[in-house]
């Protein structure tokens, strides 16, 4: 049997505590001896919720004239009864405020205002404020931080709104670029090889009758275009897929090996978080990197280092080779295989250092965004 839960976990006590305070003015209110006081404070509690009802939904200058009728029945209410709790709706509602002016305007209002009625109480000694003197000085505490602090809550609300809005346009960015990327991809790859296949068919067309060993050689050239087309097409869409970083190391150590050089892999703890395009961006980098070292660097070590922080990954890929020298080098630094990570890094805010101490480390920052922008599905 389930149990029955006296307070919803989706709003806690805080329904249960907003029930009490509605009921406290009434028992203030009878307090008095007097019925015109009575009949008058029922009058202003059943006002003041129904103006702090039309303040919620008010918008621009109502907000300053539902405000100002709050805080008049509030201190109306703590000068007849000596009643200050009204001022804990009015702080919730301050709070509430978007305008900043307007929050801040009405924000000293209220706690001049409420000052005011605590003081007047304690000037003329009200009986029943003074019993209550421990909670009275809660409520005003209340008054002066709890505005803020919803005010701020809010504000943080909006902003992680707009934060994940803004991801979700650049989610759609991403994907656009990626539909731009695959469609030059398919364009350049697919594009010339089957206008030559064409061209090549009808060629071998016109001469199967006329040159039939000539046919022949056009017809290969037509098989082995074909097949270039096709290891080519293949070897895209295996990109496409998306690389772990995990799967990428795993192909270093084997490039490595075969190239007799000695390999080192440090990652303090596992990646936290790390979405599949941001995998995907990393291993990329791996690969142009271990390319250039195998290609370029004569090295015997080559040691790859990954770190995470709250606000970036840091990749290092060290080798103990010749190292680079951008004075001399031009070509191997203004290559396409490091002129490629610099895009793919630029895409991603990233930033690439090359160290020539010792052989070359390549330096690679990235903010480390945790799966706001996923893009396994592009396709």
């Amino acid at each position: 049997m389930k149990k029955y839960s006296l307070f919803q976990k989706w709003s806690g006590i805080s329904p249960y505590i907003w029930a009490v305070m509605s009921i406290l003015p009434f028992y203030f209110i009878f307090q008095s001896s007097s019925t015109t006081e009575i009949i008058v404070g029922l009058i202003l509690t059943v006002f003041f919720f129904i103006s702090l009802r039309f303040a919620f939904i008010s918008k621009r200058w109502p907000v300053y004239l539902w405000t100002s009728i709050l805080i008049g029945i509030s201190l109306t209410m703590s000068i007849l009864f000596a009643f200050i709790y009204f001022a804990f709706y009015i702080a919730y509602y301050n709070g509430n405020i978007k305008n900043r002016v307007a929050f801040l305007t009405l924000y000293i209002i209220h706690l001049v205002a409420t000052t005011f009625s605590i003081n007047y109480n304690l000037v003329i000694q009200h009986e029943v404020f003074l019993t209550q003197l421990p909670f009275n000085i809660i409520v005003w505490i209340s008054v002066i931080l709890l505005p803020f602090n919803i005010y701020n809550k809010k504000k943080q609300e909006k902003l992680e709104e707009q934060l994940e809005d803004a991801n979700k346009r650049i989610a759609e960015l991403v994907k656009q670029e990626e539909r731009q990327r695959i469609a030059r991809d398919l364009h350049d790859t697919l594009g010339q090889k089957l206008s030559m296949i064409g061209l090549k068919s009808d060629l071998a067309r016109k001469l199967i009758h006329k040159d039939p060993e000539k046919a022949r050689h056009e017809l290969k050239d037509v098989q082995q275009t074909a097949r270039t087309a096709l290891n080519e097409v293949r070897k895209m869409v295996s990109q496409m897929r998306g690389i772990r970083i995990k799967e990428e190391i795993a192909r270093v150590k084997e490039i490595l090996r075969a190239a007799n050089i000695e390999f080192e892999y440090i990652q303090e703890g596992s990646l936290k978080e790390v979405s599949l395009f941001y995998e995907n961006i990393i291993s990329m980098l791996i690969k142009e990197a271990i390319n250039n070292v195998v290609k370029h660097s004569k090295a015997t070590c080559c040691t790859i280092e990954i770190l995470q922080s709250d606000e970036e990954l840091t990749l290092r890929i060290k080798d103990n080779g010749i190292g680079t020298r951008p004075d001399k080098d031009k070509d191997l630094v203004n290559g396409h295989g490091l002129q490629g990570m610099r895009e793919r890094l630029e895409f991603v805010n990233g930033s690439l250092e090359i160290i020539a101490e010792d052989g070359t480390t390549l330096h690679i920052n990235i903010p480390n965004v945790r799966r706001q922008v996923e893009v396994e599905g592009l396709l």
